[in-house]
């Protein structure tokens, strides 16, 4: 049996609704099922304006635009994270101060958060590891008590909660992404979640999204002319993507539904290698979150297992895989001046972990020959 880390998991309307925007002559940005998808999201996770992007990395773009990012600001992130956080404050010759992470769900941690604050401090980017929440609440809290923006890097984390408010919807700025490899997929696509009550923001934010033009204000009649008022890129995605995006929100919670069974049943099958000692830890969701069950990881004693199983696991057809290279010991973190050992949690989660496969459409028969090459495996360890 072969088995994929991903496998891409449709609904049936894609093809439907893409047929229709061709008919229709909508491919371009912010067609019918723009406002579609947008005005879906924006109903369904209570935030006050989403602007459709054509990357989780070019929200964030947009994010550090909006809240002026400048040379020389600090900003607080994690370092598991994937380069596009970091990229997204560095275009604009600000620095990204790297946080240590939780042990339990591999979240940025609020203490190290608050020893990492100086004067330069502009804002953080928690991210939502595994569509985990961060404890947002505290992160808010001591946003609050030093004036500083929050960016939620909630890529991973569409349609989960935390304390029964959705991801996203925490920060001043939420971000999502839509690719290929997520829950909900377009292939390519991203969000921009405002949760600031502020409509000068929101008309900065879609000028800065149509290429630095007042477009939307001259859709909307509000404006004589369409022309260019000010700095922006070309962050709007294709009304195609988005047919294909709607199909799959509109069926969300079945989407978490099944991945939450695969989630279970590695958990309940799992567990029993921590007991024995022959893994750390496991993925953790905390009573406070909803997850929507984005991935599944075993944490290893050692890299040198860690290796092993992906070894074994491959010879058997099965791909399970790593994850993020800290982005404080890859070579641009060390050219930023960091070493491995300053996040000793992080450097150590990324050492050891391995993703198991997971994907909407699993079928029993492959959890099962998972779990049995796993158990076989560990026989041999």
């Amino acid at each position: 049996m072969k088995i994929p880390y991903n496998n891409i998991f449709y609904t049936e309307k894609e093809i439907e609704y893409v047929k229709d925007a061709l008919e229709k002559q909508q491919i371009n940005a912010d067609g019918k099922y723009t406002k579609l998808v947008s005005s879906l999201l924006e109903d369904n996770f209570g935030i006050e304006k989403i602007l459709m992007t054509t990357s989780g990395t070019h929200a964030l773009e947009m994010a550090s635009m909006l809240i002026e990012i400048k040379p020389n600001d600090e900003v607080i992130m994690p370092s598991f994270t994937f380069p596009s956080t970091a990229n997204a404050v560095m275009i604009h010759g600000a620095k990204p101060v790297f946080a240590d992470i939780k042990s339990d769900t591999l979240n940025i941690d609020p203490a190290d958060i608050e020893a990492k604050i100086t004067k330069k401090t502009k804002a953080i980017i928690p991210v939502h590891y595994g569509g985990i929440g961060c404890q947002m609440d505290i992160i808010m809290d001591i946003a609050k008590s030093h004036d500083l923006y929050v960016i939620e890097d909630a890529a991973q984390g569409v349609n989960a909660k935390y304390k029964e408010k959705f991801l996203g919807a925490w920060g001043h700025i939420g971000c999502y992404s839509f690719h290929g490899t997520k829950n909900y997929i377009s292939g390519e696509g991203g969000a921009v979640a405002i949760n600031i009550s502020d409509s000068e923001l929101i008309k900065k934010a879609e000028i800065i999204r149509q290429k630095g033009t007042n477009r939307q204000e001259f859709i909307r009649g509000e404006a004589k002319r369409y022309s260019w008022v000010d700095i922006g890129s070309s962050y709007g995605p294709s009304d195609i993507l988005m047919a294909i995006l709607y199909a799959q929100i509109e069926q969300m919670d079945i989407i978490k539904a099944k991945r939450r069974v695969i989630n279970d049943f590695y958990s309940e099958n799992l567990s029993k290698y921590i007991d024995a000692g022959k893994i750390k830890s496991m993925t953790y969701i905390p009573e406070k979150c909803d997850s929507n069950y984005h991935l599944y990881y075993l944490i290893f004693h050692s890299e040198k297992d860690r290796d092993k199983m992906i070894e074994k696991l491959k010879e058997k057809g099965i791909s399970a895989v790593i994850h993020f290279v800290p982005l404080h010991s890859s070579s641009m973190g060390r050219k930023l001046g960091y070493t491995p050992s300053d996040l000793p949690i992080t450097e150590n989660a990324s050492r050891c972990l391995v993703r198991l496969p997971m994907y909407t459409n699993m079928t029993e028969d492959e959890m099962y020959y998972i779990i049995e090459t796993i158990d076989s495996i560990f026989k041999e360890f």
